[in-house]
């Protein structure tokens, strides 16, 4: 059956992997990034393959932008039904650097961004009494070096799946999170930027602790929400996929 997804932090990586991905499952999709214009490419991936998408602008840490967005994809595409949150930035620092800015920046896109996407959303999948959530959380809530603002809000974010697990269950809507290891993308490439070496050692030395010996790709990623996201995944809510190329706990 074909429904309406919104996928944010879209333009590129894995949010435009999965709006991709979606779109092939026969979806339509909300294409979500702060720059509209950024979006451009996913939208033109996505019709280029007969898909239905648009491209939509928004700060999802502001609540009249989220509600704005929302609606205009549920007049534009149909009453979405499938959220991806996946909208995320990093300002890494040890503790004794980091900055209320920088802290604050990151809990705001992760946690409240995924927050208020999840309230506007969840009005269209309790009518319909249908709707999947995917939220992205990393293996960085495990616990990482110079990311405790990233390590909370990822953390948090599971905390959050399973509580909309609880909640809306009842109506018909799962709620589950990924947790992504090392996957190629331009915020791992900033990382590497931020150590001072190059993003092939970089790569190098990841991989070398990942048991099926390469890095992630966005695709993986964007596999796993696919699945999420399906009629044959509608048992299972409130769970942590680590996608990761190992365990993880």
């Amino acid at each position: 059956m074909t429904r309406t997804a919104i996928v944010t932090g879209a333009a590129r990586g894995i949010g435009a992997a999965t709006a991709i991905r979606l779109a092939a499952e026969g979806h339509a999709v909300g294409v979500l990034d702060l720059d509209e214009a950024a979006c451009a490419d996913t939208v033109s991936a996505i019709t280029e393959a007969c898909g239905r998408a648009i491209a939509v602008g928004a700060n999802v840490a502001d609540g009249a932008a989220v509600a704005a967005a929302v609606a205009r994809v549920a007049e534009e595409l149909g009453a979405p039904t499938i959220l991806v949150n996946n909208a995320g930035i990093i300002r890494d620092n040890l503790l004794f650097k980091m900055s209320e800015d920088d802290w604050d920046a990151v809990l705001g896109v992760h946690l409240r961004g995924a927050f208020l996407m999840s309230r506007e959303v969840q009005k269209h999948q309790v009518e319909a009494g249908w709707g999947r959530i995917v939220n992205l959380s990393s293996t960085s809530a495990l616990g990482n070096r110079g990311q405790a603002n990233y390590s909370a809000a990822k953390a948090g974010m599971q905390g959050f799946t399973k509580t909309l697990a609880i909640e809306l269950g009842r109506y018909g809507v799962t709620a589950n999170a990924i947790a992504p290891g090392f996957i190629v993308s331009d915020m791992t490439r900033a990382t590497a930027e931020r150590m001072g070496v190059s993003f092939d050692e970089f790569v190098g030395h990841m991989v070398a602790d990942i048991p099926v010996a390469r890095a992630g790709e966005p695709g993986d990623i964007a596999n796993a929400v696919a699945f999420f996201c399906s009629e044959a995944a509608g048992f299972v809510s409130g769970q942590v996929l680590y996608v990761a190329g190992g365990p993880k706990a």
